[in-house]
């Protein structure tokens, strides 16, 4: 089933992205590999794809997992969450409607 990994960054949180990104997006990398990810990508700060100094307000990932737990323990185990990035992180089930 596809999962939906919802995370909301803390204040300031670029210097932190820029910490974790290599281990993060080598994730992200595998999972594709494995053909289980979706989409994946942050939520700039402001209307612009390279938002510079303003930064990122979280993070979107949707992502085929065996369960609910399976995704849970994948998304604790996030380089931003250990590096302080994310401030919050909801882990729910996702049905794809479109396209």
């Amino acid at each position: 089933m596809l999962y939906a990994i919802i995370s909301q960054d803390v204040e300031n949180s670029l210097d932190k992205r820029a910490s974790a990104r290599t281990e993060h997006i080598e994730r992200l990398h595998t999972l594709k590999e494995q053909g289980h990810l979706i989409l994946a990508g942050p939520h700039p700060a402001i209307d612009n794809n390279e938002p510079g100094p303003a930064g990122f307000t979280g993070s979107l990932i949707v992502a085929e997992f065996a369960s609910l737990e399976a995704a849970q323990s994948w998304a604790d185990d996030d380089p931003y969450i250990k590096a302080g990035v994310y401030d919050s992180v909801t882990v729910k089930p996702f049905k794809k409607v479109l396209p």
